[in-house]
């Protein structure tokens, strides 16, 4: 008898165990923390400038690690191949031309984006982010431009590129203000000389790590533009002469040793799986600067052109668990197609104006039957239709523009010639065979060029094309001081 109760109860507890684990596994799954969001912008970093694509010299193992642990992009493209208009697309989703910026802002120019276009800061912090951004901004050193009035809680970094101050042994007649950083909307500190501007890539470091420190228990958005490798370049003393590809693997390997204090402090908060981390570059390399310049990994032409080495730049995406470990994608992107990404993925409110970015959330996480992006359009100058493209079909259009090609590149931080009026002519490449842009089809393809051609012609009806002498019906005005 005693025997018989002693089954039932054990029976009954175990039924009992049953039933919870039961109705625990049906239960409604809470709803997933809201990602944090770590997004690295490198400045005139090449496609080839990391050792996962190929670097010599110096090895960037932090960068590459998170390659391994997400999936790494091949064919992304920055929006144009320029200082401020490439950072205008990555933070309103839009081409640079649409609102009204091109080429590289002066200091105290007097204009920079409009204060009434929505950026990711805006639109994350209107979801419930907290907002950070230290290093480059570029988008208007006058106090109304300053990141504080586009959406973040916090600036500490530079108003502009850190070749634009009196120490500019290129080109002294530009006549530069001094070089402060900024902290809020405040000048605190000057960068006077070469020592000082070493200081920069751990100041950055610093302060994105107190930023995390500071918001663990709530999402944030961390913007992190390090203003290097961008000439001048200087290296602290714990990475100078360390590479063997001189000061230049110098700067990339502290660059990647910030990447790595980054991650590590993601990890020691427990943040690591909760947070998308996004690595690219504004443009390729400066190429006329030599020794002091990175690599295109091939790609034809740098930095101010519109050919596949000034606009391809690396990409890397992790978030542990949800963005595929290991991935390469060949697929078409911009980053004009951050903005709205993010906005999916968080669920914050898109903006209320027109732009151009695609989301590619399904495909970010794994759905490689996604194509979102077909087209892109290689605008440069402040608003010249320099080249479109369909898939691997490139067709540019005659154009005058910059060249490294046929020139020797200058040594120990002077730039050689790199002339600015080179007549291009028309052509078609097929960069699925011909990356490097060498092959001209034109002749071959009249109906991949006459596809081309409508694509071409919509764009200059939206936003114009000064190489046919049209205004876009559909632009914004650049922001710009009341005089």
């Amino acid at each position: 008898m005693l025997k018989i109760k002693k089954l039932k109860l054990v029976f009954l507890s175990g039924f009992g165990l049953c039933l919870t684990l039961f109705m625990v596994a049906m239960a409604p799954k809470p709803a997933s923390k809201t990602p944090n969001i770590v997004l690295f912008f490198i400045d005139d970093m090449g496609y080839g400038d990391l050792s996962v694509n190929g670097a010599l010299g110096y090895k960037t193992p932090n960068i590459d690690k998170m390659a391994a642990e997400g999936t790494r992009f091949t064919n992304f493209m920055a929006a144009q191949a320029v200082c401020s208009a490439s950072r205008a697309a990555l933070l309103t989703g839009c081409y640079p031309n649409r609102v009204g910026v091109s080429g590289a802002f002066g200091p105290k120019q007097g204009i920079g984006l409009h204060p009434k276009e929505e950026t990711i800061a805006d639109l994350l912090k209107a979801n419930g982010y907290t907002t950070g951004i230290f290093g480059k901004w570029h988008l208007g050193s006058d106090s109304i431009f300053l990141p504080l009035q586009q959406g973040f809680d916090e600036y500490y970094g530079v108003p502009y590129s850190h070749d634009m101050w009196p120490l500019h042994p290129w080109q002294a007649q530009a006549k530069y203000p001094p070089l402060f950083w900024i902290e809020g909307s405040k000048q605190v500190k000057e960068i006077k000389n070469l020592d000082d501007a070493s200081l920069i890539t751990p100041t950055v470091t610093e302060h994105a790590v107190s930023f995390i420190r500071k918001n663990k228990k709530k999402p944030f958005f961390l913007y992190v533009p390090h203003p290097m490798p961008h000439v001048p370049l200087a290296a602290t003393d714990k990475f100078k002469g360390k590479s063997d590809r001189g000061i230049f693997g110098d700067v990339l390997t502290e660059l990647d040793w910030s990447v790595g204090q980054i991650m590590k402090e993601l990890k020691a908060q427990g943040l690591d799986d909760n947070t998308i981390v996004i690595f690219t570059s504004d443009n390729g390399p400066w190429l006329n600067y030599g020794d002091h310049a990175g690599s295109s990994g091939g790609f034809r032409e740098g930095k101010g052109t519109s050919f596949e080495g000034g606009q391809r730049v690396p990409a890397i995406i992790r978030w542990p668990g949800v963005v595929p470990a290991g991935r390469v994608s060949n697929k078409l992107l911009s980053n004009i197609d951050i903005l709205p990404t993010l906005v999916k993925l968080t669920g914050a409110k898109s903006p209320k104006e027109k732009i151009d970015g695609i989301e590619f959330a399904a495909l970010l996480k794994g759905d490689d039957t996604q194509t979102p992006r077909e087209n892109f359009l290689y605008y440069y100058r402040k608003n010249s239709l320099e080249a479109v493209r369909k898939h691997d079909w490139k067709l540019v259009f005659a154009h005058p523009g910059r060249t490294y090609e046929g020139s020797l590149p200058g040594k120990n931080g002077q730039p050689g010639p790199a002339p600015e009026n080179h007549d291009f002519p028309g052509a078609l490449y097929n960069l699925g065979r011909d990356p490097g842009e060498r092959y001209n089809v034109y002749e071959q393809n009249p109906e991949i060029v006459a596809e081309l051609e409508k694509i071409a012609e919509a764009a200059r009806e939206d936003l114009g094309d000064d190489l046919q002498k049209r205004t876009g019906k559909n632009v914004r005005p650049v922001g710009k001081l009341d005089k």
